[in-house]
C-alpha cells in the first residue's frame, strides 16, 4: 500500500516516469486494483513510447495484456 502511495506521487510529479508508472502498475495489481493497474500501465506505455523507451512500453504491454484476460 505505501508502495503504490509512493508511486502516486512519483507519477504525479513527473507523469513521464516510465518506469515509475510499470511498478505502479505492478504494485496495483498485487493490491488487486486491477483497473487502476491497466490504466496505470497505459498511461506507462504512452509515457515510455513519447520517450523512445520501446523495451518498457514492450514490457507494459504484456503485463497490461495479462490483467486483461484475467
Amino acid at each position: 500500500e505505501k508502495a503504490a502511495l509512493h508511486l502516486a506521487q512519483a507519477v504525479a510529479r513527473d507523469p513521464g516516469y516510465s518506469a515509475a508508472w510499470k511498478l505502479y502498475g505492478k504494485a496495483l495489481s498485487e493490491l488487486g486494483r486491477t483497473e487502476e493497474a491497466k490504466e496505470a500501465y497505459r498511461r506507462g506505455i504512452e509515457a515510455a513510447e513519447r520517450k523512445g523507451d520501446v523495451q518498457a512500453a514492450k514490457e507494459m504491454r504484456v503485463f497490461l495484456k495479462r490483467l486483461e484476460h484475467m
